[in-house]
């Protein structure tokens, strides 16, 4: 119901916008947004010049990335960087490994960060303010003082040179930063579908379950695409916690090749096509679900 709501007050914001007399722009108006889509043009096209160039070369052989004056397009179009990447350096395990992390923590960050946060701001119990502000306090500690005694304990478990130190944590709600944002989420839903649904017998797993997490669906959609950005690109934590090159992930992967300069200079084209196939998958959940992930933060800043 509030659901259909929001897309019924969504859908007449609309069409009062389409009827709202459109003003004219003037000649200095026009000319000053102009001149301002003109510089966004060029800083845009400054920003993205690298990645670009980063593409170009992933089509070309070593020896035309190497020869002096640089070239920015190819020569010649060749696949060469890419085939090599997955069938000499064994890729497709290492984007395996990462996926293996990456899809349970995409599942686990926002179930147990909803838990967390359903139980914080639709149960009362005692001590639940004390326990939210000690959860909100541990966004003040710094990574690096928590680094030592975490390694030390997953070493005692037998969890280092795996994957269950970089899975197991995000079963705990992901940080206090993802429990406030569905916390400021979920106090905009009101209370009395709640008080409904506990009339009608259901119990606080069917009220979690039935009624609060539908209406969450902005926010656990962001939430899920940042694990995944985040997870993809996480580079500190498989450094501390891998070992062996066969657990290693994408990100330590193409950190490792990339260091050995010979090496590297005499497969540049590879480098270049790791690059660009380790920046696809972010790139591409952006664009697909960029309205979104702008509308799910907008909702939750709105609701809070």
């Amino acid at each position: 119901m509030a659901e259909m709501t929001l897309r019924q007050e969504r859908r007449e914001a609309r069409r009062a916008a389409k009827r709202a007399p459109k003003h004219k722009l003037t000649p200095r108006k026009l000319a000053a947004r102009i001149l301002q889509y003109l510089v966004l043009a060029l800083i845009a096209l400054y920003l993205i010049f690298p990645y670009i160039f980063m593409l170009n070369r992933s089509f070309m052989y070593p020896a035309d990335i190497m020869t002096l004056p640089v070239k920015f397009f190819p020569p010649k179009l060749t696949l060469d960087g890419w085939v090599k990447m997955f069938e000499q350096n064994n890729y497709l395990l290492y984007t395996f490994n990462t996926l293996k992390i990456v899809c349970f923590n995409m599942i686990a960050v926002p179930l147990s960060a909803s838990v967390c946060a359903y139980g914080f701001t639709k149960i009362r119990f005692p001590g639940r303010d004390f326990v939210f502000s000690a959860t909100l306090a541990t966004i003040m500690i710094p990574g690096a003082v928590t680094q030592v005694p975490l390694y030390i304990m997953f070493s005692r478990l037998g969890w280092v040179n795996g994957a269950l130190c970089m899975t197991i944590p995000a079963l705990f709600g992901g940080g206090a930063v993802t429990i406030f944002l569905f916390m400021q989420f979920m106090r905009g839903i009101s209370f009395e579908l709640e008080n409904a649904a506990k009339i009608d017998g259901a119990n606080v797993f069917q009220r979690y379950a039935l009624i609060t997490m539908p209406l969450c669906w902005p926010i656990i959609l962001y939430t899920v695409i940042s694990t995944f950005s985040g997870g993809w690109s996480d580079f500190y934590g498989p450094l501390v916690y891998l070992k062996s090159r066969e657990q290693y992930t994408l990100a330590l992967v193409i950190y490792y090749d990339s260091i050995n300069t010979n090496v590297a200079m005499e497969v540049a084209n590879v480098r270049m096509a790791a690059g660009v196939f380790m920046s696809l998958p972010p790139l591409i959940l952006f664009f697909l679900y960029q309205k979104n992930l702008i509308e799910g933060i907008q909702v939750g800043a709105i609701k809070g």
